[in-house]
């Protein structure tokens, strides 16, 4: 239900509106915020839904309030009964036209002429009467400035609840009722505000009850400022903190405040463990990535710092034993994963040995494949895990994002890591940030990549025969006095449980985890990025006579292109195919160089392609000059009158001599030449030079021989 004289804010726009009169289905409004305001027409139906959806909120009126005569000046009495009379005589018994739109102004301008006024004035006296609630007190020139305040109002009803201790002035304010309307404000505040990634505190929240829904609103060089209402007209911090209390719904406020995931991550309920979905050793391992706290130096040179390696480990979810780790500078990437997979099935005494640590069989046991690898998405969900899908039947389960919870036994691992490197190790990352004036721990790198790694192996090996705090112990482990260490839990498991170990050949794992790539069979060999290849097998039986081009599956190791490998059917053996000798200088390169290389060199010939287009065109240019200048030569030259016949059978003769005349010009004269000039005859009586010169000599009898032919033959001696 809606009421004449209610006041409603939107949600949206925070536009507060006075409802001045209900007709029928229809309702008038006014915006009590603006200047002026004349009424607007609206569905009944519609405001109502608004409300009861919550887009429109039933707020307490702005201009509610209790007026003492006798803390009025006489010059606002004067002026607001002036006003009123006005109301009561010229406006009220036109109000049915005044509402309405047609014919507004013309009763707006008959006032006006009656009063003797511009329609303006009388537009803001009706403003001012439907703004402010429609009575006579409605009619104050000024109400920021009236009221007494400071002083104790009379109001309607009591305040509920505990009373008010602090005093103002020496008096108790009694405050307000937190009705329905109000929790509704407090709601939509908390929706708006608070459950917003702003991370608003409550106290910033209340305030921005107070400025939407319990202010003043006035504009100030053109900016709307707000003015708070006395403190008896108010609802307290404390009311609002008790509703908030009752209204909170803490996974909601993170979900909103954060994300869903930092809920999830951080304060979802824990009820239960992740060896729940386990029945023993092999069933799940979990793998991850992390780059370690330290600084490393190069093995070649100790002065050389070369920055923080990665560390890849993968943990028996049931046992919580380390079955394979990877210390090195590749990731978190799925080469630097393929790294732990391929030291999960390898003989682990074997591999303590490459770094000087002698240990037994039964202290690291653990060289199986799993049944379901848990992983991130990025490096496990790319092609090269298909091979482990399909061929070794591993399934892969891939968290979502930001969710190392997921694979929290693997997560803890490395926080102890990290842990301990910083307490003993010389390079560790000791503090996030540094102050002015510390020491730059990275100068004190001091580890390289294998000391580093025989370090991470010394810590694996006592995880492995460390006791697991808040094991969830089965009875019988219990009953056959198992001390819950990793080593121990492995082996109990593997006797007294189902368990999911298999093992495996390394060279076939390896086939299985390398990434896989398209190649091309062509007369010019196997063509795999560029890179030509040849193998035994292919000569034998003759791949490269075929005409057509053909593609086949192969498998590489990005780090080694000297050779990649093509799988047998039957997915036991492999032909390995050698870099061809053309493209030698790429065999100690890495696959991303090559890849770099031929890219760049696409790129520098597309640049020049550009210029080749217009060398092309200028080309195309001075040749159509070039014969355009030869057409019209033979144009403008005099023909002689001989025939077609004649003309093709003198071309051997003018070869010849077209040929004879090229070899004067072409011929080498390598001594000095000097340049014969003609002697000049001198008149010594008159002092000038004589007019007569004599003839000029052939240089060569010969061409005078020639051109004296030529002459015989068109004709100018005769």
């Amino acid at each position: 239900m809606i009421y004449i004289n209610q006041v409603l804010q939107s949600v949206k726009d925070s536009k507060r509106i006075r409802i001045i009169e209900i007709e029928e289905s229809y309702v008038y409004i006014v915006n009590i915020d603006s200047n002026t305001s004349m009424p607007k027409k609206e569905l009944y139906s519609s405001l109502v839904m608004d409300i009861e959806q919550k887009e429109c909120l039933i707020i307490a009126d702005p201009f509610a309030r209790a007026v003492a005569e006798d803390e009025l000046s006489e010059v606002q009495i004067q002026k607001r009964d002036a006003d009123w009379e006005i109301i009561q005589t010229y406006c009220l018994e036109h109000m049915n036209s005044l509402l309405k739109k047609n014919g507004r102004e013309i009763q707006i301008k008959e006032i006006a002429e009656a009063l003797n006024v511009t329609p303006t004035k009388v537009k803001k006296l009706l403003s001012r009467y439907w703004q402010r609630g429609m009575n006579k007190n409605a009619m104050l020139p000024d109400y920021a400035n009236s009221g007494g305040r400071g002083k104790t109002k009379t109001l309607r009803d009591d305040k509920v609840g505990r009373p008010r201790r602090v005093t103002v002035n020496g008096e108790y304010r009694s405050g307000i009722n937190i009705t329905d309307e109000v929790k509704t404000q407090f709601e939509h505040a908390i929706n708006k505000y608070y459950r917003k990634t702003n991370n608003y505190s409550l106290k910033d929240v209340y305030h921005f009850i107070l400025r939407d829904f319990y202010s003043d609103r006035y504009k100030e060089n053109g900016k709307v400022q707000y003015r708070i209402w006395e403190s008896n007209r108010i609802p307290s911090y404390h009311q609002f903190y008790y509703w908030f209390k009752k209204l909170e719904d803490p996974k909601k406020d993170i979900e909103f405040r954060k994300s869903a995931k930092e809920y999830e991550l951080k304060h979802r309920p824990i009820l239960s463990n992740s060896k729940v979905e386990t029945n023993g050793p092999g069933t799940r391992f979990q793998v991850d990535a992390t780059i370690a706290d330290i600084y490393l130096v190069s093995s070649f040179d100790v002065n050389l710092i070369f920055g923080r390696p990665v560390i890849y480990a993968i943990v028996d979810v049931y046992s919580r034993i380390v079955t394979g780790i990877y210390v090195g500078l590749e990731g978190p990437s799925w080469l630097g994963a393929m790294m732990a997979l391929d030291n999960m099935v390898a003989n682990k005494v074997e591999f303590c040995k490459e770094y000087d640590i002698d240990i037994t069989e039964e202290q690291w046991p653990t060289h199986h494949l799993p049944e379901i690898i848990i992983a991130d998405r990025g490096e496990f969900e790319g092609y090269a895990v298909e091979g482990l899908i399909n061929n070794l039947n591993i399934k892969i389960e891939n968290t979502t994002a930001y969710r190392g919870d997921l694979k929290g036994i693997v997560e803890r691992k490395f926080r102890t890591i990290n842990g301990k490197v910083k307490q003993k190790a010389p390079g560790a990352i000791q503090k996030e940030y540094r102050e002015r004036g510390d020491r730059d721990y990275r100068l004190d790198a001091t580890l390289n990549l294998k000391e580093f790694t025989a370090l991470i192996l010394t810590m694996v090996l006592h995880h492995n025969n460390k006791i697991i705090d808040k094991y969830p112990m089965e009875k019988e482990m219990i009953a056959e006095s198992v001390i819950p260490t990793p080593i121990n839990l492995w082996n109990w498991g593997i006797q007294n449980r189902k368990g999911r170990l298999r093992t495996v050949d390394r060279n076939i794992f390896r086939l299985n985890v390398l990434p896989r790539g398209k190649a091309t069979i062509s007369r010019a060999g196997i063509i795999f990025e560029n890179l030509p290849y040849g193998s035994k097998r292919a000569i034998e039986e003759q791949w490269y006579a075929k005409l057509k081009n053909k593609s086949i599956d192969i498998v590489y190791d990005p780090r080694h292109v000297d050779k990649i490998y093509i799988p047998n059917d039957n997915g036991t053996d492999f032909e390995s195919c050698i870099l061809l000798e053309s493209s030698q200088q790429y065999k100690m390169d890495f696959l991303e160089e090559v890849i770099f290389l031929h890219q760049l060199r696409k790129e520098l010939e597309e640049e020049e392609r550009s210029k080749q287009v217009q060398f092309m065109i200028n080309t195309d240019t001075m040749m159509d000059q070039i014969i355009k200048a030869a057409e019209q030569k033979k144009k403008n030259a005099i023909h002689q009158p001989t025939s077609k016949k004649e003309k093709l059978a003198a071309i051997r003769e003018n070869k010849a001599n077209e040929k004879q005349m090229n070899r004067e010009k072409e011929k080498f004269d390598l001594s000095p030449s000097i340049t014969e000039q003609d002697a000049e005859i001198i008149d010594f009586t008159s002092k000038k030079k004589s007019e007569e010169q004599p003839e000029k000599k052939s240089s060569s009898s010969l061409m005078e021989k020639l051109k004296q032919k030529r002459d015989e033959k068109y004709g100018k001696n005769k």
